[in-house]
């Protein structure tokens, strides 16, 4: 007998009976239920009981609508091979957007673990699951598309380290302890890009609308909401609700409609999650129809709990500029708790490698050249079309690598396309599409990202072009940041009652470096880097030599 074998029956009770005399019966098995309507559902699970649980699920109102189920057995599965292997196909199924699931979300004490010979279920066993599900039309996808897709990496099934699950039982107690309190609450989550911010949010509201459903917590009839700042990851926590049945489009919004909505009376939430609030406005701004003082006062004011996460050293605009100083202010008077994310889960990259980037982004130093690491390629190139070209090859080999660049070059909101030119490389530069993500989209390959392009996701490789507002000064042998060279016309526009003057310059140049901090960190691995300033080129390409 094969060790891996998947099969198929009717899901109904004659069906079930039959089961058992199966030769997997009291042994671990994953199972999915589905059926083909016009808009399939499916359910996942895990067993050592299947007849039993299967019966259970017949009785079941929302899965008795199932029409097949398929039971996947192994020689070498046991409990915490299957419960690995359901999590992975629950997340592989969201992103494959070919059913909706009806799984409700698994709580804390379900984390998944290490346990022996885990990378060979992970990878050996589970690749060869997925790869007979594609040979048998019950999924659409391969593995590389799927890991690839940006709904697949902001799944709220995503497994969860030690760390991040501990900061979601913490957020889960807090909004369970002062959901009945009068007094406003925040929840206030630090850490850097990469550190898995959104993933978590990602998993919490999903736990609590499994919990609003659940007339044994007191969560019970809560309305949630989580608020994003970029159109692109709207578009995939959108794409997210079409695959999981506890999840709805008007669930997530971005700040200014969740506050118009809120104050018009249209919406209430009970708990209201807030995405990378380091770019929330706080000030006034007509133009994108804000009328009141800042972002966070309006949205505590109409949420019961607020969870917020927050990074200082990616605010890009003035109008958002915020400090920890200025938050705490505004919750000073509020229920209040705080935790900081340090792990890094984004780059495959070594701690050498890290610190160089962090030097030349939050404090201009440029550092000797990393040691070479085999898990993540850092290199700086002389000619931008010949880091084009070594993107296009990863991208041929892994998929998902793109060129990005600084906001130095000229872009209007006209509808008319605009272009980076370098020498022997032109190129079109931050376009947008409606129906997907840029990086997703396959002709952006021959495109230029700019930072909201790529915020907030991951690239398996990013070729970096520093524009001219990044130059070098010879004397002090370090970055140099021209302010008037950035075309970010946006990004400057401030007010009375925006940053004080004092602060403005030193401000404008964090805003430019923070742009490079983030787009230096979106490969996971590799960066390239290209530097239109002569003499910041020359310099890199010195210690890059050096090495």
């Amino acid at each position: 007998m094969e060790e891996l074998q998947i099969h198929n029956f009717n899901f109904q009770k004659h069906d079930i009976k039959s089961l058992s005399a199966a030769a997997f019966k009291n042994y671990p098995i994953v199972y999915i239920l589905h059926n083909n309507r016009s808009k399939p559902k499916a359910y996942i699970g895990q067993s050592v009981q299947v007849r039993n649980r299967l019966n259970n699920h017949l009785a079941d109102k929302e899965k008795s609508v199932m029409e097949k189920a398929l039971i996947i057995e192994h020689k070498k599965f046991n409990q915490s091979a299957t419960y690995n292997i359901e999590t992975k196909l629950i997340n592989y199924f969201i992103a494959d957007q070919q059913y909706e699931l009806i799984n409700k979300s698994q709580i804390t004490q379900s984390l998944t673990h290490n346990y022996y010979e885990k990378p060979m279920y992970d990878k050996e066993i589970f690749e060869s699951i997925w790869n007979i599900l594609l040979n048998r039309n019950i999924v659409k996808n391969n593995i590389l598309e799927i890991e690839n897709r940006d709904i697949f990496k902001l799944s709220p099934y995503k497994e969860l380290t030690e760390s991040q699950m501990d900061l979601k039982e913490k957020v889960l107690d807090f909004c369970e302890k002062y959901i009945s309190d009068n007094k406003k609450s925040v929840f206030f989550i630090k850490g850097e890009a990469g550190t898995g911010k959104s993933v978590i949010l990602s998993s919490i509201l999903n736990t609590l609308q499994d919990l609003s459903k659940d007339d044994s917590s007191k969560l019970y009839k809560t309305e949630n909401h989580l608020l994003v700042n970029h159109n692109e990851v709207l578009k995939v926590y959108e794409d997210i609700s079409k695959s999981l049945a506890n999840l709805k489009k008007k669930n997530f919004l971005k700040p200014t409609t969740f506050v118009n909505q809120s104050e018009n009376k249209k919406i209430k939430s009970d708990i209201t999650l807030v995405d990378e609030a380091h770019l929330l406005l706080s000030r006034e701004d007509k133009f994108n129809n804000f009328n009141f003082d800042n972002h966070l006062e309006k949205i505590i004011e109409h949420s019961k709990i607020t969870i917020i996460v927050f990074d200082d050293k990616q605010f890009l605009k003035l109008k958002s500029f915020w400090s920890e100083d200025m938050i705490k202010t505004i919750t000073k008077k509020l229920n209040f708790e705080e935790y900081t994310l340090t792990d890094q889960f984004r780059m495959r990259a070594n701690d050498d490698i890290y610190t160089w980037i962090d030097q030349f982004a939050n404090h201009k130093e440029i550092l000797n050249f990393p040691n070479y690491d085999e898990n993540y390629e850092f290199k700086i190139f002389e000619n931008a079309g010949e880091m084009h070209q070594a993107i296009k090859e990863k991208n041929k080999l892994h998929g998902l690598s793109r060129v990005v660049s600084t906001f130095d070059y000229t872009h209007k909101k006209d509808g008319a396309d605009y272009f980076i030119e370098e020498p022997g490389f032109k190129l079109p530069w931050n376009r947008t599409y409606e129906k997907s993500t840029w990086a997703e989209t396959p002709e952006t390959i021959n495109e230029v990202g700019s930072i909201y392009t790529v915020q907030g996701f991951d690239l398996n490789y990013v070729g970096v072009i520093l524009g001219p507002s990044v130059s070098y000064d010879e004397e002090n042998d370090e970055v140099y940041i021209i302010t008037k060279n950035y075309k970010d016309s946006e990004a400057f526009r401030s007010s009375s009652r925006g940053t004080p003057h004092y602060q403005l310059s030193k401000a404008k140049e964090d805003i430019i470096l923070n742009s490079i901090n983030i787009l230096m960190k979106r490969g996971i691995r590799g960066l390239y880097i290209y530097a239109s300033d002569e003499k910041l080129r020359q310099a890199l390409l010195k210690k890059q030599g050096g090495k």
